[in-house]
């Protein structure tokens, strides 16, 4: 591999939607001085994106809604209730108060930036429910893409795979990387870090085996990367035993929003009867009463659609081709929503801070517990229902607090990280070898090694795909998966656990015959790190409060006298500590980390 040296102000890791939103933000208030200390001079900013950020992260597909804005005669204050309702009470407000009062002022950039969003006769944004909006898409992912593209001082880095943060003294001051296509290994320096990477899919067993694995709720190339980083290095992280289980259109795994809201399906059983009012219509209640009631044979269960108008169907199937097309052509070769209800199914566990509180443990300005580190988007924890706009607003505060704890160093007249004598080089430009640099050299060579030992393992008794499988029959067996209807014990936690270890172990020897392959084996690697923190916190919350996303058998009932509170962890000496934390105080609008 060739080896490149850069230098940054800003890394921002993940180019989807908090990753893009990050930059444009950073640029727009471009008053903070660069890395040699030149108040005249632009940040330099750097996105480093595993894909390519036109069709990255979770809205590379599209989407077809904004499901978190202030519709009229509503205010944020509702959608944080709301929220919290919905979390029963396991919410930081702070965190979503912040994003909540930005909900609708991104929305309006979105539109600037081209962004076409449904309006009725009278110009007013077409609603759909209390809070979401109807939006045409499709092209929402390469439209904020593209407004990157336009910004000055900002590089972007396709295909390049960050696998590990440079820290020191808990301070963050780049990260390591190798790009896929061009067999280049990255030594990257930055003033700060803003984390962007989403949340993580593929640790349990898919609804569908085989060659139609990657048909599944997550993008199936979030693999927990920016958590695992963060774990290995320490960073508090919380609420990872709220896993996120979606309900969706069997198969195909499509979205039912659109169909319970849009056209007003209710949840009804084999039998015809609507169950949904039996069991509740949290999110997790309703992937819940759909598991009983198939456990206790009234399933299969649907979605009733049929008798829909031809109007209310036409726009079902416009709906599902900017987003899941595959549920339009299902529909279009078989029968129709209004002939037929339309079956449905809960997906496998996935670990996500937009839909629940899964992640970083982070204050009101996105700081994780590393300082320098800022975490936005799914990756960010404490703030779920956050969706598109909310993962918007967290780029925006995490940048704004990045620049300011840039400027911060500076002012102070402490260079950044090894930036003395380093005037004008820009992100992506090679740096000059007299050049001091934090990143020493041993540093970069030892993470070099570690990536060409799986070139040399030649003869390896497995492959990654192997290991990758079996990990997530492990999961889906003993920590709550599809096979046991999400339920779990103590006693199963501790077989996954061991059995996870077990597979860590393995995953050294694993070989590769390219960059493309050592990429599948540190995602490998990433999801085991997320597998042992997510096990960790299943078995440390005693009690069962979110029905089917954490099904608790040794502990069936809610326990709000032990565990209305933040279960946290941080990685000690290779085992993973347990920090109950109580609850930030109702209507507190402001917490920041005691370093």
């Amino acid at each position: 591999m060739k080896i490149e040296r850069l230098k940054t102000d800003l890394l921002i890791i993940g180019g989807g939607t908090a990753g893009c939103y990050a930059a444009i933000t950073a640029t727009s208030d471009n008053t903070a001085p660069n890395a040699a200390g030149n108040k005249s001079a632009d940040l330099k900013i750097l996105i480093v994106e595993k894909a390519n950020i036109k069709r990255s992260g979770c809205l590379a597909a599209g989407v077809n809604a904004l499901n978190a804005y202030i519709t009229e005669g509503r205010t944020p204050k509702d959608y944080v209730e709301y929220a919290k309702k919905d979390a029963d009470g396991i919410v930081r407000e702070d965190l979503l108060y912040s994003i909540s009062e930005k909900f609708n002022e991104v929305t309006a950039h979105l539109e600037k930036l081209g962004l076409v969003i449904l309006k009725d006769k009278d110009g007013k944004y077409v609603t759909r429910g209390n809070r979401n909006i109807k939006i045409n898409g499709e092209n929402i992912k390469p439209i904020l893409a593209k407004a990157v593209k336009e910004l000055p001082n900002v590089t972007v880095l396709n295909h390049v795979n960050i696998f590990d943060f440079s820290v020191h003294g808990n301070k963050i001051d780049g990260a390591f990387g190798f790009g896929i296509e061009n067999d280049t290994f990255y030594a990257i320096e930055a003033g700060a870090v803003i984390i962007a990477t989403g949340g993580a899919a593929g640790l349990y067993r898919p609804n569908n085996p085989g060659f139609s694995r990657h048909k599944m709720w997550y993008p199936p190339f979030n693999t927990g990367a920016g958590y695992a980083m963060g774990i290995r290095h320490g960073a508090e992280m919380t609420t990872f035993e709220m896993r996120f289980i979606a309900l969706r259109c069997k198969d195909t795994i499509a979205p039912t929003g659109t169909l319970a809201q849009g056209v007003g399906a209710k949840q009804v059983n084999s039998l015809g009867e609507i169950y949904e009012t039996k069991y509740g219509i949290s999110t997790s209640e309703r992937v819940y009463g759909t598991v009983t009631e198939n456990l206790e044979g009234r399933g299969p269960c649907y979605l009733r659609t049929e008798g829909i108008s031809a109007e209310q169907e036409e726009s079902l199937l416009k709906a599902y081709l900017n987003m899941a097309p595959s549920q339009t052509i299902r529909w279009l070769e078989n029968e129709t929503p209004s002939k037929a209800n339309v079956e449905i199914e809960g997906t496998e566990p996935y670990i996500v801070g937009g839909h629940t509180a899964s992640g970083y443990w982070v204050d009101t300005k996105r700081a994780t517990t590393i300082q320098g580190l800022y975490a936005a988007g799914d990756v960010a924890g404490g703030a779920p229902q956050k969706y598109v706009t909310g993962a918007l607003a967290e780029g925006e505060i995490a940048a704004k607090s990045a620049v300011e704890y840039i400027k911060a160093k500076v002012d102070r007249h402490a260079p950044l990280q090894g930036s003395r004598n380093a005037p004008g080089i820009n992100p992506g430009q090679a740096l000059d070898a007299e050049v001091p640099l934090n990143i020493s050299d041993s540093n970069i060579a030892s993470h070099v090694a570690e990536i060409e030992k799986f070139f040399q393992n030649k003869k390896s008794d497995f492959t990654t795909e192997q290991l990758e499988e079996t990990m997530q029959i492990v999961m889906d067996t003993y920590a709550g998966g599809i096979k046991t209807g999400y339920r779990y014990s103590e006693n199963q936690l501790k077989l996954a656990k061991k059995e996870i270890e077990e597979i860590e172990k393995l995953t050294n020897k694993l070989g590769a015959a390219d960059l493309q392959e050592v990429m599948y084996i540190y995602e490998l690697k990433e999801r085991l790190t997320v597998c042992r923190s997510v096990i960790a916190h299943l078995a440390a919350r005693h009690e069962t409060r979110w029905h089917s996303f954490a099904e608790n058998l040794d502990y069936p009932e809610k326990d709000n006298i032990n565990f209305r509170k933040y279960v946290n962890s941080r990685l000690e000496n290779g085992e993973i500590k347990i920090i109950l934390r109580e609850l930030t105080a109702e209507g507190q609008r402001n917490y920041e980390h005691q370093h």
